[in-house]
């Protein structure tokens, strides 16, 4: 399970991602023993963890006590393992957020007991749900500021619940937390009498991640590498990102609509009867067809759209201004081509959901566009798989990511 802490600046992400480390015993010796240098050198008080230190690596991060960088953390229990990544709260950056977001199945938002929902976090919600995470944790941190009060909780759950309606997010999970203290992060806490439901560590190892059966979903496959090792032999590498594949099942070949049957599907340990969602393998085809590297291997009956004009939306990640009819190297799947934004259609304004005119987008804005490509290309709507219908745009001259 790939998972994100998110939410506004002081919120409590980075302690969370470091208790649960800590009450899954995923913490070596050396790491605790460099932590109580650090509590030993800031003379703290109270002599307690600071468990934002076993993410926060960058000194400027130990420093300031913010998280700027996404901080990825490895931690396993019995049930499951956990890719978990620590996003920043500040809202400059936020691109650093959507990074750690764009390959996450589930989000933890937190939010403060004290300061209830913030614009951040409307900001980190709303991204969530354009980038397709459909299982969301609320955690109200630092319970124990409050006196652990229901009232607290219920009226932050009701204020989420309002936004989230205007958002489009359909249901999520509260949970209230004391992340410093471990209150409701493993076991139930006794501080909270009035909240049995399961914890954040049992819900990440219960949640069901279950996509719909690949027999059911139509075969996609971009091709990253032809491999053509000797005179003989030719196969076209990828991984598997819908549906399901057999020898001698009829595919096409897009954008060009050549089509052949397939004729063994090979892997490193040897064929297979058939490959699936998620795996990494190498075709080779019945017929010597054309096909190169970007173009798509999808199921006969049911091809993909071809296009070179699209709607999108746009999270401008640049602190340069984007500008309206400027060529960028566009980068979706395995292809890289030129795609121009001819047309910005409005920009999303985050706290109320309004349609703003705008002729540019800022850093961290987020708008809808018309986007052209110098080619047409197989694609699928963001919606129905991330993979075909997600994609980056690369400054041509700097070669930084800007959207």
């Amino acid at each position: 399970l790939r998972f994100i802490t998110c939410g506004s600046v002081d919120d409590g992400k980075s302690t969370l991602i470091g208790r649960l480390l800590y009450d899954c015993r995923s913490i070596f010796d050396d790491q605790l023993a460099q932590i109580e240098k650090e509590i030993k050198d800031k003379k703290n008080q109270d002599q307690s963890y600071d468990f934002a230190l076993l993410v926060d690596g960058l000194s400027a991060e130990r420093e300031q006590g913010i998280t700027i960088d996404v901080a990825y953390r490895f931690f396993t229990t019995e049930k499951r393992k956990f890719i978990v990544a620590d996003t920043p709260g500040h809202e400059q950056f936020t691109r650093n957020m959507v990074t750690g977001a764009s390959t996450s199945e589930l989000a933890i938002i937190l939010v403060d007991a004290r300061k209830g929902i913030l614009t951040q976090t409307r900001r980190h919600s709303f991204i969530c749900h354009l980038l397709g995470i459909k299982n969301i944790v609320l955690a109200v941190n630092k319970m124990d500021m409050v006196e652990y009060k229901k009232s607290v909780f219920d009226k932050i759950v009701s204020d989420f619940k309002s936004i989230s309606n205007d958002i489009g997010i359909l249901n999520f999970t509260p949970i209230p937390i004391c992340a410093l203290n471990g209150d409701n992060i493993v076991h139930n806490s006794k501080n909270t009498p009035w909240f049995i439901n399961e914890t954040p560590i049992h819900f990440l190892e219960n949640v069901d991640l279950t996509k719909k059966s690949s027999q059911l979903k139509n075969f996609r496959m971009p091709v990253q590498w032809v491999n053509h090792p000797k005179m003989d032999f030719r196969g076209f590498s990828g991984r598997v990102v819908s549906g399901k594949i057999r020898p001698g099942d009829k595919i096409n070949i897009q954008p060009s609509g050549k089509s052949t049957l397939v004729d063994r599907i090979i892997t490193f340990d040897g064929d297979l009867e058939s490959a699936e969602e998620g795996q990494s393998i190498t075709l080779t085809l019945k017929d010597e067809i054309e096909c190169s590297r970007g173009q798509i291997i999808t199921s006969f009956d049911e091809p993909l759209k071809v296009a070179d004009q699209f709607e999108v939306t746009l999270i401008w990640l640049s602190e340069d201004l984007h500008i309206p009819g400027r060529p960028y190297y566009l980068k979706i799947g395995t292809q890289t081509l030129t795609g121009t934004v001819t047309k910005l259609k409005y920009q999303i304004n985050i706290n109320t959901m309004e349609h703003l005119a705008a002729k540019t987008l800022g850093l961290n804005a987020i708008g809808v566009a018309n986007l052209t490509t110098d080619r047409p290309i197989p694609f699928s709507s963001y919606k129905e798989n991330r993979n075909l219908g997600g994609f980056i745009l690369i400054d041509k001259m700097t070669n930084k990511t800007a959207g």
